[in-house]
């Protein structure tokens, strides 16, 4: 079946839309001339920018331009000059679904939820929601009768040289030379329970920089300013601060330059392995199987299992024994076995 344009409407996380670069890959190479754009949270857009298999990324900005029915509307007749001939929604949204069907889009696809069945032309049953999140969202389009390729199975990030020559610029002013090896530490996460402690975060500094010589850079977005000031005030040697002053691709460009990443389950966790970063991923109360490093050899997780039920979503836990049984001596005796 030729198709000209397909829409792929995705999820609003950083880590869950690099997880649907698989699918975004698999749809292309099922409709090679097809036209592909991707529906997509105006936060998540630096994610899929400069993928080449996407024609189009559309913002949906639920919170600003899109706010209320007359916003919703401007997309639909947006939606609706397109042309789309089909659309695999990823997301779990009634909205969503209602967004497709009013667009006039002839074959709306994704996973039966029995409030939005009747806004779709084809509803999949959905997979277990204890598949890995790539499997999860290629599941919508396998079901529906696309083949999934080995290949396919691929977490994609793109950066460009620009990107690379800004970081160096960057790291150049905070005093790290050309070709000087550095470690990434990237303590935020989107809710708390997922953090390590941030003392730990600064003993394990403080020995990098000390006992092996390694330059440490702490990176986050702008909501993470706190933490990496609580982080710093605890550290005796003071590491390079870029907290809230990279882009996504700028960030991407920094993993792609370092010895190591150590992050909890987040976005730039997989950011970093996605660009062949080496990466040491903190767990706690999420599963590794849903949402942790997805066939990926560079990776190392350290999880310890404290008598809770993983995963846990109680994002306002402040009983955090998950993140704080994993101790500096853990994650130094992996980087002893993997770096230094």
């Amino acid at each position: 079946m030729k198709t000209r344009n397909i829409l792929l409407i995705n999820v609003n996380w950083l880590g869950d839309v690099l997880f649907s670069t698989p699918a975004i890959r698999a749809l292309k190479r099922s409709a090679p001339y097809a036209g592909i754009s991707v529906l997509i949270h105006p936060r998540c857009k630096d994610v899929l920018a400069g993928n080449p298999l996407i024609d189009e990324l559309i913002a949906y900005d639920e919170e600003g331009e899109h706010k209320g029915l007359m916003g919703k509307l401007r997309l639909i007749l947006y939606l609706r000059k397109k042309g789309f001939e089909r659309t695999y929604i990823l997301h779990r949204s009634l909205t969503r679904a209602l967004i497709a069907c009013l667009s006039g889009i002839p074959m709306r696809v994704g996973y039966y939820y029995r409030k939005r069945a009747v806004l779709l032309t084809d509803n999949i049953r959905p997979s277990p929601n204890d598949v890995h999140r790539v499997d999860f969202y290629l599941g919508v389009l396998e079901q529906s009768g696309i083949d999934i390729k080995e290949e396919d199975r691929k977490i994609e990030f793109f950066i460009t040289d620009e990107d690379r020559a800004k970081i160096r610029e960057i790291l150049k002013k905070e005093g790290v030379d050309a070709g000087e090896k550095f470690i990434v530490l990237n303590p935020g996460a989107n809710w708390t329970p997922k953090r390590w402690p941030a003392e730990n975060f600064a003993n394990l500094a403080d020995i990098l920089l000390e006992k092996h010589s390694k330059k440490v850079i702490i990176t986050g977005s702008s909501s993470d300013a706190r933490l990496a000031d609580d982080i710093v005030r605890l550290i005796k040697n003071k590491p390079v601060i870029l907290t809230g002053k990279l882009s996504l691709k700028e960030l991407g460009a920094l993993f792609e330059m370092a010895t190591l990443v150590i992050s909890a389950d987040s976005g730039p966790l997989h950011i970093a392995l996605a660009v062949g970063s080496r990466a040491i991923g903190l767990y706690g109360p999420t599963s590794t199987k849903i949402t942790g490093p997805y066939r990926n050899k560079d990776a190392v997780i350290i999880q310890k299992m404290v008598g809770c039920i993983i995963p846990c979503y109680k994002v306002d836990c402040i009983d955090t024994r998950c993140m704080s049984a994993i101790t500096v001596s853990d994650v130094l005796k992996e980087i002893g076995k993997n770096i230094i």
